[in-house]
Order: C-alpha cells, then structure tokens, then sequence
C-alpha cells in the first residue's frame, strides 16, 4: 500500500497521460477481438470526435486540479472531513476514500443529471452516441466536464481526501469507465461476478439503452454498490438485446456531427419517451 501512496505522490502528467491513452489503447484492440456488437459505423471519424471530447475534458480538469489540490492540502492538515474522523489503517483509509469519491463525483452527479433538466441537456451528448464503445467513456460536453468537475471537489471536501488519493481515483475511475464502455463480450457468468464488486460492461450498457427506464438505471461508475444500495440497479437478461443513444437524437447528423452536439444543450428540448420532465410537444425521431 505505501507504494502505492508513493507512486501517486510523484506521478507526472506525462505518466497520467500515458496511463489514459494506455487504457484507450488496450480496450480499443479487446473490442476488436471479442465485440458485444459488430457496428456498421467509420471508426476512426467516431472516435475523433469523442477524443475531442475527451481533449475538452483534459483542460477542464486542469483548471480544477489547481482547486482540487489546494482543497486537499488544507483537508489534511486541519484533519478536515469524513476520512480524519477516525484512525484508519492505510487499506481501509484507500477503500473508503475511493467510495466516498466515487459516490459523490460520479454517482451523484450522474444521478443528478438525470433528474434536473437543465442538466439533463448537457449529459444528453453522452447519450447521443449509437455506437457505444471505449472512447465513449469520456464524450462528455463541456458543460457537463465542470459539473463532474465541481462535484470532485466537493468530494474531495466532504472525504478529506489527501492529493495522492484523489489522483489515485481519477487514474481508477478513467480506466474503469473504459472498461464498462468498451464494445466487449464476456461469458455472462463473469460479467456476474465482476458486477458485484465493479460496474461490469453488461451493467453499465444498460444505461445506454436508447429509451426509459432503462435510461434512468445503474449510474455507478467504479462500485457496483451504489446502483443496488440506491434502488438504480436494473438488469437485463442478454446486453445484445439492448439498443444504443437516445430516441430524440436518433439521427447520425445529429449524434455524430461536432457542432450540433455542442449546440444540443442550448436547443429546444425534446422530451424521450417516458420522461419525467413535462413537454407539451415531446419529439422523437426514429
């Protein structure tokens, strides 16, 4: 475990760098050796625009970091927040930091964002994309980069969290959602058995699924607790029956063009089927 504080102590940009185009990489050649679906789609155009996305997210995070670690720093030396509140030993202190990180800047928020319409237009760029694979981890708009962002730090408040901790996090949290994204097939009884512990691809395709209520389900990230704990957890019986995107952006010019998905939160809203949030004339688009 020391090790492990080390490593993350010292860890460069450079290293960080490597370690998320490493993940990108690796699950981009799995998906091509065992593929959940054989898409019909230009994979290097598809994966440009979601690297944009990703680009974006980079800077975003960025500018936070400088808060992020200035919150850090002085949470550990008041002794501030839920992880001071006890003297833990260092794998118990790791576990339940990356559980109180993870259900907050990337259960919550996510949750959240479904159930606050404003907020709802933003993520919805992530859900546009038909053709879920690893590089859709991070499509996520601007917008929706400094949500996620803002809710880190507030994590990063309430858990007391030291900096080494955080970047500890974001590098697990990077790699796990390529993971859950990636156009993978496993034997069903793994993914089983991964989702218990984890969010498992299977679990989180769900989530993708292109119409409610399945929409509205399994928002974990890394833990798998979160979506059971919380009543979010659906499961399906087979992933290939599942389809992909939204069903108010089912159009390639829409859900693969860059400008349109930046402009999608700032358009006329379009309510999906089964919608909680009231629009007199919903739109879909088949």
């Amino acid at each position: 475990m020391e090790r492990i504080v080390e490593f993350f102590q010292h860890i460069s940009p450079l290293t960080r760098a490597l370690l998320l185009a490493g993940g990108l990489v690796f699950f981009w050649m799995i998906e091509s050796i065992i593929p959940l679906f054989t898409f019909q789609y230009r994979r290097f155009k598809h994966a440009g625009l979601n690297l944009f996305f990703t680009a974006t997210t980079i800077v975003i995070n960025f500018v936070f970091a400088f808060a992020i670690t200035l919150t850090a720093d002085w949470a550990n030396r008041q002794h501030f927040g839920l992880l001071h509140l006890v003297n833990l030993p260092l794998w118990l202190f790791i576990l339940l930091g990356l559980m109180i990180l993870d259900l907050i800047s990337a259960y919550w928020i996510h949750y959240i964002q479904h159930q606050v319409k404003w907020m709802w237009k933003f993520h919805l760029v992530h859900h546009t994309d038909t053709w879920v694979d690893t590089t859709t981890a991070n499509r996520h708009h601007p917008g929706e980069s400094v949500f996620r962002a803002a809710f880190t730090l507030l994590a990063v408040f309430v858990s007391g969290s030291p900096a080494w901790l955080v970047l500890l996090y974001q590098t697990l949290s990077a790699a796990l959602s390529q993971f859950n994204h990636a156009n993978i097939r496993f034997p069903k009884w793994l993914d089983t058995a991964i989702g218990w512990i984890i969010v498992s691809p299977d679990m989180h395709k769900v989530h993708h699924h292109y119409t409610q209520p399945l929409t509205d389900s399994n928002y974990g990230n890394i833990f798998s607790i979160w979506d059971r704990l919380f009543g979010t957890y659906i499961k399906v019986p087979d992933a290939r029956d599942l389809k992909y995107g939204i069903d108010t952006h089912m159009k390639e010019e829409e859900h693969n063009n860059m400008s349109n998905l930046l402009q999608i939160p700032f358009q006329d809203y379009r309510a999906p089927i089964g919608s909680k949030f009231s629009d007199p004339k919903p739109q879909t688009e088949n």
